[in-house]
């Protein structure tokens, strides 16, 4: 399953707050009087970025985005015209784009990945696909875009089917124990942790110094999920618990060497995660190692759990933002993987209804009224 293609969606309407708010009047839409800088935003990461789309988006509140510019000839690098014109264009509509996703590096399935060779460790290929990542963020830097996300996946995301929810919603699920591959490898045959972390630690040093130097931050999603110690489909998943997490972002020590900390997938690395997500958002979050936030809630644990709406899952939404206000986290908080409908089958609605629920925690949780 391929994250971009699952999220290139949109949404319609809002929400109630959880438990634990005070006070009768509304927070005001600017998020009362926290600053722009340090404040929370409401972001979305779904494609494509289109006028129609981003009308969509500013529709539902949406005024922070992760962009996917145009870019043509099979590259991987945008160009900074192409890189522009994507800015300006949200910027017509209300919205500025605070992360760029580039067309490798994606949470695909490797079998079906166009650009394969960083995570396949071959050579030349990868070092030509990495200079192509060199020269995105450099292009970025140009075009005054601040972040790209990544994955650094060869199986993709892992799911086993879906679940009936509430009214006729429909929930993607993962059950370890009904898990059974197609074939027993994929392309890349078996993938020790120690093959993990060369592949892993061979990119990172030759793309963060060049983050450094242009300031861009580089924001790495977790695999989703985790798989057992021996792995799975023969690929020993690192980044699928939270110690691989820690020593992921310990490789490299910069500033602009961190996560796109899905707070789902991470949930879905727990044997509790309604106790034990808190601390993990502090651990990384007074390490200033969160760049993005996929704001979005599982019922279960690890090896059996389903994405449910951000209302009714495991863990307490809104104890979660007050953590991340805590750690000071000052960038966005986006939706992801929704549940979705025979009558919302893109899950148009299903996006506008966690819009409008992580619209209504920010304004809340920097409200002065709200104790």
């Amino acid at each position: 399953m391929n994250r971009r293609k699952f999220l290139s969606t949109s949404g319609a309407t809002a929400l109630v707050l959880g438990s634990g708010v005070r006070g009768s009047s509304a927070a005001a839409p600017d998020a009362a009087k926290a600053s722009e800088k340090e404040a929370m935003k409401l972001g979305c990461q779904s494609a494509p970025t289109t006028d129609a789309h981003l009308k969509y988006l500013a529709r539902y509140g949406v005024r922070h985005i992760c962009g996917y510019p145009e870019t043509s000839g099979g590259r991987v690098a945008s160009t900074v015209d192409e890189l522009s014109r994507m800015r300006e264009l949200a910027e017509k509509n209300g919205i500025e784009v605070l992360c760029v996703g580039p067309p490798i590096l994606e949470s695909s399935y490797i079998d079906k990945e166009k650009h394969p060779a960083i995570m396949l460790a071959k050579s030349p290929e990868r070092d030509r696909d990495i200079e192509q990542i060199q020269e995105l963020i450099r292009n970025c830097a140009r075009a005054g875009l601040p972040s790209i996300k990544y994955n650094m996946s060869i199986l993709g995301v892992l799911r086993t089917g879906r679940t009936p929810g509430r009214g006729d919603a429909s929930y993607s699920q993962w059950k370890l124990s009904e898990a059974h591959p197609k074939t027993p490898l994929t392309i890349a045959g078996h993938v020790d942790a120690d093959m993990f972390w060369e592949r892993i630690t061979y990119f990172l040093d030759k793309v963060i110094p060049v983050a450094n130097e242009y300031k861009i931050r580089m924001a790495c999603h977790p695999q989703d999920p985790g798989v057992p110690p021996e792995g799975y489909q023969g690929v020993d998943r690192v980044l699928g618990t939270v110690d691989g997490l820690k020593k992921f972002v310990a490789i490299q020590e910069s500033e602009y060497h961190g996560l796109n900390f899905c707070q789902g997938t991470v949930s879905e690395m727990l044997a509790d995660p309604g106790n034990e997500i808190f601390d993990v958002i502090r651990y990384f979050g007074t390490r200033k190692k969160i760049f993005n936030v996929h704001f979005r809630n599982i019922r279960g644990h690890r090896n059996d759990f389903v994405e449910v709406y951000p209302d009714e899952g495991d863990v307490n939404m809104w104890k979660a933002i007050q953590v991340y206000k805590e750690v000071g986290y000052p960038y966005m908080l986006m939706p992801d993987h929704v549940p979705v409908a025979e009558s919302d089958p893109a899950g148009l609605q299903s996006f506008a209804f966690c819009y409008g629920y992580i619209r209504a925690l920010i304004q809340a949780v920097h409200s002065p009224e709200v104790g």
